[in-house]
């Protein structure tokens, strides 16, 4: 399993190189190519983005920082 944004970008580019030859293999105008290309790279290019950002709260932090309506934390 792949655990880095580097990991999932370069799994997520092999992807998409695979769908344009397949593509183009198949005949497929480029513009449908470049349409699937975009497709297939697209949820790497997210992860990796996500990955830089702050990490995400546990449950328990979560939990922790609701209100109840009676006061008690």
């Amino acid at each position: 399993m792949l655990k880095t944004s580097f990991g999932w970008l370069i799994a997520s580019s092999i992807a998409a190189a695979i769908i344009m030859v397949a593509s183009v293999a198949m005949g497929a105008s480029m513009s449908t190519t470049m349409l699937l290309v975009a497709l297939g790279a697209a949820p790497g290019v997210v992860v990796a983005l996500l990955a830089r950002g702050a990490a995400s709260p546990s449950v328990a932090q979560i939990l922790h920082s609701v209100q109840t309506k009676d006061g008690r934390s």
